[in-house]
């Protein structure tokens, strides 16, 4: 097992490119190349081992490597596969897992020092079907202390690092596993989202982030932050790998045909939440109008007044997770971790009920909104990627704080509970930007069929300019 400090930036290889021969190849065409012999998943490993080795210290994106463990995995899935032994699309493929997702006999910190040596009994529910499929476990992935912080720059490991621009966020709580994806480490990795914590990080490093409906993921064996917000999620360099990954995880099958014609899509006008960077709210929007599809603009009434109810229940079940650890242990948690706990203890119960009732009736006003456009679709986050060390930022011509300026756009998802993938929408200024696709439990095709739609277009387009 290799493990890794708090990894500095000590080189200035960032490129996404630098993973090396595998590095964007898709679980499609990994499984494609495995089964027709023109490479192993040893190969496949070990090079996504080098890499992972050669990056962390610019983009510090793994806690650590299971070297021994992923070398023996991927042997026994050569050997499975060439006995005619076929575990399904994910045989042989390595996978990186934040640090908060329990693997027996690995430590799981949960990005702080409280728990530096809380070694895992047993698998969590999402690994155990990982490993029933036949993929790799390459490792451990850095992550915002408790999962409680969306910059992905408070962890007990240090920060992890945007691919794009070290000097920037990666974005949190899945920081790492953003990093892993997109800087092509590995094809794919698990997250999780209470708030934004798999779609911002996608959205800020250039890669899909997928939240499922809520409870579609087992959460068994992975660490609590707010119970009834909590999702597992996963990230991915390449739109059908989403589909992929969810259909092995869960075992339902996601028809995703095409788009249909006469489908109309709700743009949620992003101001409706807030103040938004006009460039990233344009690219999102064009991006949106390159797929023909038609798009009606909405301005929702009333949401910019959701994140105060969010937080209140976000806090309070979050301060009851962890209020065992500000017992003699307060010093060796982040000052503004700590800050975010101990004030769930502060709010009152008049505040949560009501917070509660507003989250009812939200919902149903999303169902509703869901029954005349399919899907909707607004920017995933409202900026991109953040330099280190700040905590406002001017947004739109105002100035606003970091953390709910970021969490604008995407924890109305978590209230509701519904699916919200964040797709690559292009650049702003050499930096990522990400599109968010929204659709009522049930419809997860839809989601997936327009995010083919729109990144086969861009391929096409990149194509025919390169």
């Amino acid at each position: 097992m290799t493990l890794f400090g708090d990894t500095r930036m000590t080189s200035n290889e960032s490129s996404r490119d630098a993973a090396g021969s595998f590095a964007h190849l898709s679980i499609a065409a990994l499984g494609r190349g495995y089964r027709k012999g023109t490479f192993t998943a040893r190969k496949v490993v070990s090079a996504a081992i080098a890499a992972a080795r050669r990056l962390n210290p610019s983009l510090n994106a793994f806690v650590s490597i299971d070297e021994a463990g992923a070398l023996e995995a991927a042997d026994r899935a050569d050997l499975e596969l060439g006995q005619g032994l076929d575990r399904g699309p994910l045989h042989g493929v390595p996978v990186a897992i934040k640090d908060i997702i329990d693997i027996a006999g690995q430590v799981t910190t949960s990005g702080s020092a409280v728990y530096q040596n809380r070694i895992a009994e047993r698998d969590a529910a999402v690994i155990t079907r990982l490993r029933e499929a036949g993929a790799v476990l390459l490792g451990k992935t850095v992550m915002h202390e408790f999962a409680f912080g969306i910059t992905g720059d408070k962890s007990v490991h240090g920060p992890s690092r945007n691919p794009h621009d070290p000097t920037r966020l990666s974005g949190g709580s899945s920081g790492g596993s953003a990093v892993a994806v997109s800087a092509g480490i590995v094809p794919l990795a698990l997250g999780t989202d209470t708030a934004g914590s798999v779609r911002v990080p996608a959205a800020l490093c250039g890669a899909f982030g997928y939240k499922p409906a809520f409870g579609t993921l087992p959460t068994g064996g992975v660490g609590d932050l707010a119970p009834s917000l909590d999702h597992v999620g996963i990230f991915t360099h390449d739109p059908d790998d989403v589909r992929i990954a969810m259909e092995v995880l869960t075992g339902a099958s996601y028809d995703t045909g095409d788009v249909p014609r006469d489908m109309r899509i709700a743009w949620i006008d992003p101001e409706s939440f807030g103040p938004i960077d006009p460039a990233v709210a344009n690219r999102a929007r064009v991006f949106l109008d390159g797929a023909g599809v038609a798009v009606d603009r909405l301005f929702l009434d009333g949401v910019d007044a959701l994140f105060a109810p969010f937080t209140d229940i976000e806090y309070s079940e979050a301060y009851v997770v962890h209020r065992a650890e500000f017992r003699g242990l307060a010093g060796r948690i982040d000052a503004g971790v700590l800050q975010r706990l101990e004030g769930g203890g502060a709010i009152p119960a008049w505040r949560l009920i009501e917070a509660q009732q507003r989250r009812t009736a939200l919902t149903a006003q999303v169902r509703e909104l869901l029954g005349g456009h399919p899907l909707l679709a607004l920017p995933t986050a409202t900026m991109t990627a953040p330099l280190f060390g700040v905590d406002s930022v001017a947004v739109g011509g105002r100035w606003v704080q970091l953390r709910p300026s970021l969490l604008s756009l995407t924890s109305l998802w978590n209230l509701a509970g519904f699916p919200a993938l964040s797709v690559p929408a292009g650049r702003v200024a050499g930096l990522p930007v990400g599109l968010q696709l929204v659709a009522a439990p049930g419809s997860e095709a839809l989601i997936f069929a327009l995010a083919r739609k729109l990144s086969s277009q861009t391929a096409a387009q990149e194509g025919a300019h390169s």
